[in-house]
């Protein structure tokens, strides 16, 4: 793949177009990057975006952030990663700079609070979505270690409302020490 000043355009402006029209946060905006740089342009494969977002979960800083800084940096190197952190961060901060404008007009105006509460219920069917999607991935892995992590993980944020940082630092470590115990085996899965 050619990187000349029209691919990291590109790059820029998709980054950016995703970052500009998605509501709700980085748990929206992934399945997004998703469709766009795996379906779409097919720069990265399936199970490395699945991997650039579990990293990109695991740091700290906003997913949105991350996941573009790693889908970044896997197809353009330091020079993508920073393409992408600009198309990523710019929308936000031009809207929150013109929404701090006109702060008092928005805030009480009824319009307004409908249309986001309507756009709270639109990103809650996205998350569900993307988590439906995730889960579908590792079943298909048929991996039993992969879909017993994901359960207990589950129960542990849900049931016993565990901290979401030390659920993701345990199954970090987990899998860590899994996979090295059965590489140097030599076992697959």
């Amino acid at each position: 793949m050619e990187k000349n000043y029209k691919f990291y355009l590109k790059l820029f402006w998709s980054t950016f177009s995703l970052s500009a029209f998605t509501v709700g946060g980085g748990y929206v905006i992934v399945p997004l990057m998703r469709k766009k740089f795996v379906e779409e342009f097919e720069w990265i494969d399936e199970e490395e975006m699945l991997n650039l977002v579990a990293i990109s979960q695991s740091a700290p800083g906003p997913i949105a952030v991350n996941t573009s800084i790693m889908v970044g940096y896997r197809i353009a190197g330091i020079v993508g990663a920073f393409v992408t952190i600009l198309g990523t961060i710019l929308p936000p901060l031009i809207i929150i700079t013109v929404i701090a404008h006109f702060y008092s007009f928005i805030k009480e105006n009824r319009i307004v609070n409908y249309m986001l509460l309507g756009m709270r219920a639109g990103v809650a069917a996205v998350i569900l979505d993307v988590i439906i999607r995730m889960a579908m991935d590792i079943f298909k892995t048929k991996n039993t270690v992969s879909i017993m992590i994901m359960a207990v993980t589950f129960l542990a944020a849900v049931i016993f409302n565990i901290n979401a940082a030390l659920i993701i630092i345990f199954s970090g470590v987990f899998g860590a020490f899994y996979y090295n115990l059965f590489k140097k085996e030599g076992i697959k899965k």
